[in-house]
């Protein structure tokens, strides 16, 4: 049975599950509330039973053709001196001996969208109001039309919108780190060529790496805050990143000089989102929407591929039976996602252990009867 579906949000998740939906005959819609495609990010790794779904949508070959060039990692002083350095891992794509890809977060989504040129895509718009009738989703959006779907999908990230009008309209089911990330984008001042540096203290990281034709820097920098009152203000946001690494020097001196200019920059807490379901009626979430494993579990992206594919060929199994789609959906990811979430340990000081990941990254099987 086809059928009409809304995607909320146009990430891995939005993308993916589209693409997915889209080959299986459904006609999709994607609203997506930024009016332009957003460059930027961090890199983002797709391991284990992840490159399996990307190996299905035939995009393989062109993720590791865009994965990132990076041959090591230098631990660094706050004064920019080296401490130490590998040639065997960095700090953002794990070990380089285990098969998983990292790839930039734009150059990602960038591929993925090559796979839904058949979707009608709403840029600048977002749903305010979703009413199910238990045979539809009338859907109300920002810009005064309503449209009416047979599914509705949220995949509107870890505050999602779609999630409050329909699940937890107070977010109370994201469980906040006590911490912050803060992502941007600089010029390669420091003509770093290939190359990871790494600081880390009691207190904060901060990581650093090139893009592919090495020209700009993508820089992280975490660290513990409570900065609710801070949402929206990106002023604000860069003034206490520079306040927070206003000691570092060395090569660490030009990114943070830059950051008051950089158009791109994002900031947010570390947290990760627990539901005791993930649908209601006709409306299901996917991706960082319905189980956020937070960036330090690395595995934030390969949740949103792998989740894509098995909501989607759980559709395709039920005959138009939506209840026991989502529901299979459900049972099916809901193992692999609490072993994801597991990864993340505050406690634990350096990278997560090979073994876990290795276990998490590879506990689902796609073609489950």
């Amino acid at each position: 049975m086809k059928s009409s579906i809304l995607i909320c949000g146009a990430g891995v998740a939005g993308l993916s599950t589209a693409h997915f939906l889209l080959r299986a005959g459904h006609a999709v819609t994607i609203v997506e509330r930024s009016p332009t495609f957003r460059g930027g990010g961090q890199a983002v790794d797709v391991r284990g039973v992840a490159l399996d779904v990307v190996a299905r949508m035939g995009l393989l070959d062109d993720v590791r053709e865009h994965r990132t060039h990076l041959k090591g990692m230098s631990i660094l002083d706050a004064d920019g001196n080296e401490l130490s350095r590998n040639l065997e891992r960095t700090m953002t794509g794990g070990r380089f001996d285990s098969g998983d890809v990292e790839i930039f977060r734009d150059d990602l989504c960038s591929l993925l969208m090559t796979r839904c040129q058949d979707a009608e895509l709403i840029a600048g718009d977002y749903a305010v109001a979703l009413h199910d009738d238990s045979a539809g989703v009338d859907v109300h959006f920002a810009s005064g039309t309503t449209r009416r779907f047979d599914l509705v999908i949220g995949a509107d990230g870890l505050r999602s919108r779609t999630r409050r009008l329909v699940f937890d309209a107070t977010d109370e089911c994201v469980i906040e780190l006590g911490a912050v990330l803060a992502l941007f984008t600089v010029p390669n001042a420091s003509a770093l060529i290939d190359w990871e540096l790494m600081y880390r203290d009691a207190e904060r990281g901060v990581v650093a790496y090139p893009t592919i034709d090495n020209r700009e820097l993508r820089v992280g920098a975490g660290f513990g805050a409570d900065v609710r009152a801070l949402r929206g203000n990106e002023a604000a946001q860069k003034a206490l990143v520079a306040q927070r690494c206003a000691d570092l020097g060395g090569a660490w001196r030009p990114m943070l000089d830059a950051l008051e200019t950089t158009p791109q920059f994002w900031f947010g807490e570390i947290a990760q989102v627990h539901l005791t379901r993930w649908s209601r009626g006709r409306v299901v979430l996917v991706g960082d929407a319905a189980y956020c494993a937070s960036p330090f579990s690395g595995q934030g992206t390969s949740l949103a591929l792998v989740g894509s594919f098995v909501l989607a060929d759980s559709l395709a199994s039920a005959g138009g039976n939506f209840e026991r789609a989502l529901a299979r959906y459900e049972t099916r990811m809901r193992p692999f996602v609490d072993a994801n979430q597991a990864l993340v340990d505050l406690t634990r000081a350096g990278p997560i252990p090979d073994e876990q990941m290795d276990a998490a990254k590879n506990g689902i099987v796609l073609d489950a009867a």
